[in-house]
């Protein structure tokens, strides 16, 4: 079940990606697009939370850690996910997100005693060469910017902690994985909200971004649901296989702005590759 909710949590956050800079191109205003798609992820989520409550309850009381959690993810980290897409495209900047499960694994191995397997080892290293290929990449499109890719990157680490800590919290508390989903959803959206929501002009165009969020929302319910059932090794190498959702999604939706080359699409296959080592041999 586990794998299963993972990767639908991948594919679901490589089509927001992409709509994400759909959206961007249209409207390039970072502040609107990053707040309107925390609101549609909190609104898919209280749904989900109310539809479980009959049988599990909400547990409200007991989620204030999953507020902290979501101060820095959705909370700043989506802001930096909207400036990665802006600056370096949603197929390059999907591909360094696939990156995460090296500091996710890093960390479970560390602090949560997780079992250190030759696999790991293995896709860890896929996963680093998929990076390096990326960084190696020529032919990039005009609109490309590097500081894009370092956002990205800031934006692995952040996705680690959050998983990190939600796979620690899923063993000591009572808070379903939907409520636990809405909890860092309604503290992220209040950070956003007071850091971004001065800065918005007009809000005419938030439809299209209110649609990415319920592809983040869903994405993110089938993520804590994931994490509620496996390990981080297991979940997070699978969740970075939205790499390749990204790439492909791009080709189809954005081929005309995007420029998809060897060394990138090589680069997805890697991570992917990588991720699904370590997921095959958990």
């Amino acid at each position: 079940m586990a794998v299963g909710l993972a990767l639908i949590s991948a594919v679901l956050f490589g089509g927001m990606s992409v709509g994400l800079r759909l959206g961007l191109n249209r409207r390039p205003d970072v502040a609107l697009a990053t707040l309107s798609t925390v609101v549609g992820a909190f609104a898919v989520s209280f749904v989900f939370a109310a539809a479980e409550s009959p049988s599990r309850g909400w547990h409200a009381g007991a989620a204030w850690p999953f507020l902290l959690a979501g101060i820095l993810q959705p909370g700043i980290g989506q802001l930096l996910v909207t400036m990665a897409i802006r600056e370096a495209g949603a197929s390059r900047a999907s591909v360094v997100f696939g990156v995460a499960p090296l500091v996710s694994v890093t960390i479970a191995l560390v602090l949560l005693g997780e079992p250190l397997r030759w696999a790991l080892i293995v896709g860890a290293v896929l996963i680093v060469a998929g990076g390096v290929e990326l960084a190696r990449e020529r032919s990039r499109p005009e609109h490309l910017r590097a500081i894009g890719l370092v956002y990205a990157f800031l934006v692995t680490i952040l996705f680690s902690i959050r998983d990190n800590l939600v796979r620690w919290l899923s063993h000591t508390t009572d808070v379903p994985p939907a409520v636990a989903a809405a909890a860092t959803l309604v503290s992220g959206l209040v950070v956003v909200a007071v850091a971004l929501a001065p800065r918005v002009e007009r809000w005419d165009g938030a439809a299209p971004f209110l649609g990415v969020g319920i592809l983040f929302g869903l994405s993110y319910v089938s993520l804590f649901e994931a994490y509620y059932r496996g390990r981080v090794t297991v979940v997070s190498p699978l969740v970075a296989t939205e790499s390749l959702w990204g790439v492909l999604l791009t080709v189809l939706f954005l081929r005309h702005s995007e420029v998809v080359g060897r060394r990138l699409a090589l680069g997805a296959l890697l991570v992917v590759f990588g991720g699904a080592l370590i997921g095959a041999y958990r």
